[in-house]
């Protein structure tokens, strides 16, 4: 009994497992339940469901019982959905009651070509999706499966959609078009996700891809995936229509490279941004930039392009943080290259900058005559803080051989200098320090100042130091002027105020018993300032001149009443003389004076004395009179020079030898002008210069008159006392 008992129970498992097994995998056909499942169905609206041969079948992973059908006719709204499998899962214990539950349907879709699914697309209502489907996209196709969940009512609680895009091409926004684009997607009500994403986008790679889109309490997208790309000019200009709204398309001229790229962007339920971070790092193999400004100044060479060669790039944007490192190598006009190590963190006003990087090209410094050409290689540091229109400059450090420059604490706002605390200088010319406090300090062993006056005379009206208000200690051992010449010992003590000089009391020594003395005080009833610069040597003080070019020797005394933008001047030089001015021998030459010309070419025309009294209004300067007088000639010039630079001047030369014979024959001074004898010759030539700096032209017209003004200076000059 037992044995029958134990073998009818193997019986009953063997059963039970062949049938499992067959329900598992080949099923059991039947078509009982066509008419129930496609009444079930069809209660839904729009919908139409005939099927064939049903197979009743088990799922083996979750050991639910469903029904599958292959192949069947579904339309929705007329159109016929291509499904090639149809799995419904069903309560097991409605099969046996009229009312069919069904708690999931699986379709399974044929695989479909992108003509097929815009010819679908007239089921779908008017929507963003639908105009992209049938105007944006051109090819592709589309395999996929839909579950479709259903809660006891029969209505959908929830779905499943996944599958794969292979081979899609569609324009994606002004001109930008994706290409040979694959990827797999899994989406329900809540959430999108896109995965193993590849293709083009035009010369753009894109390579292991992926897109999350979760719309609980708003929407919420993010996506990593690596981007190489090739792109040459021709590209760029191709897109140049979206690129122009990024403010650079005219800029790149070529990139190549790869990077990886991340971010994410969160909205609310208005679809307003909450939240944002996009980050990508990487490398640009090689890449040129053409400025569609060119860097133009005194300092370093014309900068028309820029190259980055194995730049590595690491980035992240944020509504908090913003930051671009880069280290690789760049160069200047196609130049040689130079390495450069980059952070910049920026939020909103605010940016925190730093900077090393190698510079090989020109550099000149002309306040100091430093000069480094692009033979040498610089190294420079820089640590910046910008807020809005206030730039701090924690540091600034150059380096060239022995040259060096160091910078601390250099602040300015609003474009205006502020502040600093240290400034050090050593170059072969130069090794001096500045300190500022209190009190300002510079002092040092040596300091280059040939080009001092040519830098202070471009100045104009614009006062970038309007902040400065300090006393002030200038202390040098040896100076460099103009001309070879050295100051030494040279001590200044004064007083700025708004940028300006109020109070000078200096002194400095050539060396031969010739000194420099400066000083300047203010009258603070008027605010005028008084200066007055005794020199005992003048071509340091006027080789940046061109009116004095050739001038050499004598004793030079300036003084100037300085109130705002305007002055007033005199200038007074004695015993000097003019030797090779291209200027004076040019019109000595038109004049036909041969002798005179020759004299200034040779030994040089001697000159008693020089006075030039002048007005300047910002940078209009005003010349009321130039008066020189010397043993063989004698000029008198008036003229202008104008904001522009245009000079004119206009002026009467004559000849010592025929003005003394001419006066000799006045009995009485300014009553007559004429010569008693009648052509006894020309007294001299009037003559116009007039034109930009570099180009001035001269004309002449002899005269046999002087007039009474000319006259007058003259003899009120040779008879003053010495």
């Amino acid at each position: 009994m037992k044995k029958i008992f134990f073998n009818l129970i193997l019986v009953v498992v063997f059963l039970f497992f062949t049938l499992i097994i067959l329900l598992a995998t080949v099923g059991i056909e039947t078509d009982k339940f066509n008419k129930l499942i496609s009444d079930n169905v069809n209660r839904s609206k729009n919908i139409n469901l005939e099927l064939n041969t049903i197979q009743f079948k088990l799922d083996p992973k979750k050991l639910n019982l469903f029904l599958e059908t292959k192949n069947p006719i579904i339309n929705y709204r007329s159109v016929s959905l291509p499904v090639q499998n149809v799995q419904v899962f069903v309560d097991f214990l409605s099969l046996f009651k009229s009312d069919l539950k069904i708690k999931k349907t699986n379709l399974v879709m044929e695989e479909l070509d992108i003509k097929q699914l815009k010819n679908l697309s007239t089921i779908l209502k008017p929507s963003n999706f639908k105009n992209i489907l049938n105007n944006k996209v051109k090819e592709g196709k589309l395999i996929s499966e839909i579950e479709i969940f259903l809660d006891k009512k029969s209505e959908i609680n929830n779905y499943i959609a996944k599958g794969k895009i292979k081979n899609l091409k569609a324009e994606l926004f002004d001109g930008f078009e994706l290409s040979k684009m694959n990827f797999t997607f899994i989406a329900d009500k809540s959430d999108i996700l896109i995965k193993k994403i590849e293709g083009n986008i035009d010369n753009i790679k894109i390579a292991d891809g992926d897109i999350k889109l979760n719309f609980e309490n708003g929407a919420k997208v993010s996506s990593n995936f690596n981007a190489h790309f090739n792109l040459d000019e021709e590209f760029f200009i191709k897109k140049s229509k979206i690129l122009n709204k990024l403010g650079f398309y005219n800029q790149i001229k070529s990139l190549n490279g790869s990077f990886k790229n991340n971010f994410y962007i969160n909205f609310d339920n208005t679809y307003k941004v909450n939240d944002y971070n996009y980050s990508f790092s990487g490398k640009i193999k090689e890449s040129k930039f053409e400025l569609s400004k060119k860097i133009k100044n005194t300092i370093i060479d014309e900068i028309s392009k820029i190259y980055l060669s194995d730049f590595q790039l690491d980035s992240i944007f944020s509504p908090k943080k913003n930051k671009i490192n880069g280290l690789g190598k760049y160069s200047f006009n196609g130049s040689k290259f130079y390495k450069i190590d980059l952070e910049n963190n920026f939020v909103k006003d605010l940016l925190n900058l730093k900077l090393k990087f190698e510079y090989g090209n020109n550099l000149k410094l002309e306040v100091i005559n430093y000069e480094k050409l692009n033979k040498s290689t610089a190294n420079i540091s820089l640590e910046l803080r910008k807020n809005k229109e206030n730039i701090d400059i924690n540091k600034l450090y150059y380096n060239e051989g022995e040259n060096s420059f160091k910078i601390d604490g250099l602040s300015f706002k609003k474009n205006q200098f502020f502040s600093f605390k240290n400034i050090d200088v050593a170059t072969s010319n130069n090794k001096f320090f500045i300190r500022y406090g209190k009190n300002i300090l510079i002092k040092g062993s040596k300091f280059d100042a040939t080009n001092i006056f040519k830098f202070l005379g471009n100045q104009g009206e614009k006062n970038n130091f309007k902040k400065i208000s300090n006393n002030i200690e200038i202390d040098f051992k040896n100076i460099i002027v103009p001309m070879s010449e050295k100051l030494r010992n040279f001590k200044l003590i004064g007083e700025i105020k708004k940028g300006q000089f109020i109070k000078i009391t200096s002194k400095g020594d050539f060396g031969g018993g010739n000194f420099l003395d400066i000083s300047m005080k203010k009258d603070t009833k008027t605010d005028k300032k008084y200066l007055e610069i005794y020199s005992d040597l003048t071509r340091p003080l006027l080789t940046e001149y061109n009116f004095f070019k050739g001038l050499s020797g004598g004793k030079l005394l300036f003084t100037s009443i300085i109130d705002n933008s305007k002055s007033n001047s005199k200038l007074k030089i004695e015993n000097f003389k003019v030797i090779n001015a291209p200027g004076v021998i040019k019109l000595l030459s038109l004049a036909d004076l041969g002798g005179l010309a020759d004299l200034a070419e040779g030994e040089g025309l001697s000159f008693d004395i020089l006075e030039i009294d002048m007005e300047r209004n910002g940078n209009f300067l005003k010349l009321n009179e130039i008066l020189a007088l010397g043993p063989s000639m004698s000029v008198l010039i008036e003229g202008y020079q104008d904001e522009k630079g245009l000079t004119s001047l206009r002026g009467t030369l004559v000849p010592a030898k025929t003005l003394n014979k001419m006066i000799s024959k006045i009995p009485l001074i300014g009553n007559i002008v004429i010569p008693k004898e009648v052509g006894e010759g020309l007294f001299g030539i009037s003559f116009k210069m007039k034109g930009p700096k570099g180009n001035i032209k001269t004309t002449i017209d002899p005269i046999r008159t002087l007039t009474p003004r000319f006259i007058q200076k003259i003899i009120e000059k040779k008879n003053s006392p010495k």
